[in-house]
């Protein structure tokens, strides 16, 4: 499997289980698979649920800010990379 940096977390929502995220490479789809990695972050798992301004979307693009329902805990500052 190869990834390849998409993004970085900027902010976590502990309450939500929400992480936002930067894209800044590359475009993220629904039921891609991520693997959001940091100093003490690091998990896989498929994309379900992405919102920009609290609207469903299915795909974002370099310069949106997302947010990603995630299955663990993501720290401010984890890289996030598209698994293929």
């Amino acid at each position: 499997m190869t990834e390849r940096k998409i993004g970085t977390v900027t902010h976590y929502y502990n309450n939500l289980h929400v992480a936002g995220v930067a894209i800044t490479d590359g475009e993220l789809h629904s039921g891609d698979t991520i693997h959001i990695k940091g100093h003490t972050s690091d998990f896989e798992q498929k994309v379900e649920s992405m919102q920009i301004n609290h609207a469903a979307v299915d795909t974002a693009r370099p310069g949106d800010q997302i947010g990603l329902t995630v299955v663990e805990h993501a720290r401010e500052h984890d890289t996030v990379y598209a698994v293929s």
